[in-house]
């Protein structure tokens, strides 16, 4: 039969890392693609213990029906973590679960999307916000961007100009794709533009607690005196992935609105999974844990860098990230990175190709690398195997 499908499913497409990811199952592929942790960081030993005591001693607790905001002793826990880290007054009432920020991206878009409505984003910006957003039938408009964040005067004339912007979507710190980190003063200009205005920011960091240089900056949530910063975080880059827990955390009238459109999408996030973190917390050291993982992502940070550094042809650009999962290569304008990807995968070697994180199109001489996944040897095979290919299109 012919499905008389949404006029909303011609606006959405595959994602292109989630594609990419399939070939790079491959073992013997090197993969610079996916925002992947290091699996041999994930606390496996530990893991098994917790199931262990939260199965013996509350197992039919955790294998029942729960709240749609979630577990509550680990909402508890995030919104201690976040005041002592933003000087926010957060208590559990301000706190959702969700399953991995990914999904507070799509109940933000639920909640506040009307259709031709606009989301005002970095440029380049998260490709699975883009992805996210794009399923409520939102215009995207891109806000000139430097190596800083936003441009707080571009912003504002957009502001101005605009009709009907709805939220402005950034991540401030370690931004995926370019893994940038903004300046104090963009973060500030962002936050009084946003209460000035009456737009809803949409802080994303997931990657915030990951960095390896510096000191650490102030959210756009502490600058924020009106309840329009909603900060939306996740357990995905600091624990495991796998569990698929994250939360947005704001204003109590907007947490109410979301515990409502996540009741119709999946009623809760998964019980046993919201108990074994809370455990963990309870009986172990997250920022010891936390510490490891920066430890082995500086030192691949560096050595990707300097790989870099020596092996890529002249009029080849990159970012030097301060934490995080990411850098952001630019290439020549007349090479189009898909040609390169093309001739990499050739060679088992997979990154992103950077013109999909524009929403708008164009900005194909652009590609992502990321450095948390593959051992060091295969970081510095897979670099000078890209260096090679980079040559023959420069």
């Amino acid at each position: 039969m012919e499905f008389n499908f949404a006029r909303r499913m011609a606006h959405l497409k595959a994602s292109e890392i989630r594609e990419i990811l399939k070939v790079t199952e491959r073992p013997e592929v090197i993969s610079f693609a996916g925002g992947l942790p290091a699996p041999e960081l994930f606390p496996l030993e530990e893991i098994k213990e917790v199931n262990r005591i939260v199965l013996e001693e509350e197992g039919t607790k955790a294998l029942q029906y729960t709240t749609t905001e979630g577990f509550a002793p680990l909402r508890e826990w995030i919104a201690n973590r976040m005041n002592s880290r933003l000087g926010t007054s957060f208590d559990r009432e301000n706190i959702l679960l969700t399953h991995g920020s990914q999904q507070a991206l799509d109940l933000s878009g639920k909640v506040f999307l009307d259709e031709g409505d606009v989301v005002l984003c970095e440029s380049p910006t998260y490709l699975a916000a883009i992805s996210a957003f794009r399923a409520y039938c939102c215009e995207f408009v891109e806000v000139p961007t430097d190596n800083d964040g936003m441009i707080p005067d571009e912003l504002e004339r957009l502001l101005e100009n605009t009709e009907r912007v709805k939220i402005i979507y950034v991540i401030p710190d370690f931004q995926n794709p370019t893994g940038r980190t903004w300046s104090l003063e963009r973060r500030e200009r962002l936050a009084q533009a946003a209460m000035k205005y009456g737009v809803v920011v949409i802080e994303d960091n997931p990657y915030g607690e990951l960095r390896f240089d510096g000191e650490a900056l102030p959210s756009v949530k502490s600058f924020d005196q009106t309840g329009c910063v909603l900060c939306l975080r996740t357990f995905s880059k600091t624990f495991c992935p796998g569990y698929r827990i994250g939360w947005v955390a704001g204003d109590k009238r907007a947490i109410q609105k979301y515990v409502l459109v996540k009741q119709g999408a999946d009623l809760q996030c998964n019980t046993i999974a919201q108990m074994e973190i809370a455990k963990y917390l309870e009986l172990y050291d997250i920022d010891e844990h936390i510490a490891k993982i920066r430890a082995v992502y500086r030192r691949r940070r560096d050595l990707a860098v300097k790989t870099m550094e020596e092996e890529f042809p002249e009029g080849v650009t990159f970012t030097r990230p301060q934490g995080g999962l990411f850098a952001w290569v630019e290439l020549p304008e007349h090479v189009n990175a898909r040609d390169v990807q093309e001739k990499s995968l050739e060679k088992n070697v997979a990154f992103v190709t950077g013109g999909s994180f524009f929403p708008n199109g164009g900005r194909e001489n652009t590609l992502r690398i990321n450095f948390s996944n593959m051992p060091e040897d295969r970081i510095v095979e897979g670099l000078r195997c890209l260096a090679g290919i980079l040559r023959e299109f420069v």
